[in-house]
């Protein structure tokens, strides 16, 4: 099938690793002319050299309010429109809610939810003037449920109601905004593999008891969703929080 991607220009924030790394992949794959951006230089180095050089890299801390604006500023520049943003970047931290500090309540706001507004935000203006545009919110199915960690789960909730919120206000400028829930994915980089090594048969148990496809889910399973909501196949998802988690969700909608 063909999206029709084609030259697009796309920015994926967290997209030196893991879900998005995967994800400028497969824009790559479909012809789009890809950006990433992360925090760490060295990944950044490391993904582009793993993807053939055909990604433009910017190193930017986004819980940071000045480096979000200069990425935008630096991405128009560079690209002279926007058509594609994907809110990756985030991260969980802290324990029980009761014993969590504050502090890492609001760094868990900062990296998943305000970096995404934020950006959001600044794109749209740009999206606007060309009257289109598409922008994917990387969520979770705890963000939908509970499970996880408390700040986590309650920043993607936040991030899924936000979703619904932009996309109704933007759509009429033919900006969709819409976001995917993964479930349990298994990459190099994510918590998965390490709780993996340090127990194997707990985490076989967690597998047979919570996954009903019977496996954890991959980066690419995540990608695929992606492009296919940033195309015009896609033309009548907006506002839409789509799970893809081999049936991990409890939820039944």
């Amino acid at each position: 099938m063909d999206l029709q991607l084609k030259g697009k220009n796309v920015l994926i924030t967290g997209g030196s690793k893991g879900i998005g790394k995967a994800i400028a992949s497969a824009f790559i794959d479909e012809g789009a002319n890809v950006t990433i951006a992360a925090r760490g230089l060295d990944f950044l180095e490391l993904a582009k050299t793993d993807l053939g050089g055909k990604v433009s890299i910017y190193q930017a801390d986004l819980t940071n309010e000045d480096e979000r604006e200069n990425l935008i500023q630096m991405f128009i520049e560079q690209n002279g429109t926007i058509d594609v943003l994907i809110n990756n970047v985030g991260g969980s931290n802290g324990a029980k809610a009761t014993e969590t500090e504050m502090v890492l309540f609001y760094q868990a706001m900062e990296l998943n939810y305000f970096s995404a507004v934020h950006l959001s935000k600044l794109v749209v203006e740009h999206m606007k003037n060309q009257r289109s545009g598409s922008i994917i919110n990387i969520t979770s199915v705890y963000g939908r449920e509970s499970g996880g960690k408390v700040t986590y789960n309650n920043a993607k909730s936040a991030l899924i109601s936000f979703t619904k919120s932009m996309a109704d206000e933007v759509i009429p400028y033919g900006i969709r905004v819409n976001s995917i829930a993964p479930g349990s994915i298994l990459h190099d980089t994510g918590n998965w593999i390490r709780r993996m090594n340090e127990d194997p048969e707990g985490i076989k148990e967690f597998v047979k008891k919570d996954i009903p496809a019977g496996r954890f889910g991959t980066p690419e399973e995540i990608a695929n969703v992606a492009v296919f909501l940033a195309s015009e196949k896609a033309s009548w998802i907006v506002g839409a929080s789509i799970n893809v988690d081999g049936g991990q969700s409890k939820m039944n909608f």
